[in-house]
């Protein structure tokens, strides 16, 4: 059984496609109206984001540059703790040879707590270092924050100014799609995508297309006019209409979308 956007004919097809174009037009203004704002808002939250993630990599090596220092911390307690026990052995030794082998065991320990201490101290350099980082970090991040604020309550302003409407027109323009066959809907959305202007349906200006320089021969304009096949314009690829319709159209769609 055929579905009913098949059994409609191509001036209805017409119809319904420059209805459509009429309601995505205006979305298209409305949106327009807010201009460069969208992208800075989406701009400035990337880049928050990012930061964000740089000051999180800094935490984390902070951190695991504390727990360097914790386990140094700890194994200096470990050599006290067998240079303490050696001394004691040696006061109690038997030979020389004993003694010198606890000696050489102190000035072991006694190495590693040097060695552990100078990674200590390393390590809180670096440590001093990613702080001034990662302080220059927050404060670039607060200050990003604030402008994202300041950008984000502008837009929110503008959207709140249009939203009843866009919102009107969004459920109207999924109203007409819907009135449209997928392939024939697909192929208007292609050619808006690949438009300047957004424009996908357009009627004819002294002979040519509505924003084209090509004038349309006589024989081509007839056939626009009879409405009985989609005809797409070689030179734009959009899709084309004849005045009559577009006057038609228009002066139906102004009482619809009228807010």
């Amino acid at each position: 059984m055929a579905t009913k956007t098949n059994e409609i004919s191509v001036e209805e097809k017409l119809r319904a496609l420059y209805d459509l174009q009429i309601i995505d037009s205006r979305l298209d203004e409305i949106r327009n109206t807010r201009g460069e704002l969208p992208i800075e808002v989406e701009d400035l939250e990337i880049e928050v984001e990012g930061l964000n993630k740089r000051a999180s990599k800094f935490e984390n090596e902070i951190k695991d540059l504390q727990s360097e220092i914790s386990n140094k911390k700890e194994a200096i307690t470990h050599s006290k703790s067998l240079m303490e026990k050696y001394k004691s052995q040696q006061d109690n030794v038997r030979n020389n040879k004993e003694f010198e082998a606890l000696a050489k065991e102190i000035e072991f320990q006694e190495l590693e707590i040097q060695l552990a201490e100078k990674r200590i101290k390393e390590f809180n350099a670096k440590i001093a270092h990613k702080n001034e980082l990662l302080d220059e970090l927050k404060a670039k991040i607060s200050e990003l924050q604030s402008h994202l604020g300041f950008k984000k309550d502008e837009l929110d302003a503008l959207i709140a100014e249009t939203q009843k409407e866009e919102d009107y027109l969004l459920e109207k323009s999924k109203e007409f799609a819907d009135k449209i066959d997928e392939r024939l809907l697909a192929s208007y959305k292609r050619i808006r995508t690949n438009s300047i202007n957004g424009l996908a349906v357009v009627g004819l200006e002294r002979g040519a297309p509505k924003g084209s320089f090509f004038t349309i021969p006589p024989q081509k304009q007839m056939e626009i006019a009879q409405r009985k096949k989609i005809i797409i314009d070689e030179h734009s690829g959009k899709i084309l209409v004849d005045d009559e319709l577009v006057m038609e159209e228009n002066e139906k769609m102004a009482s619809i979308i009228k807010f």
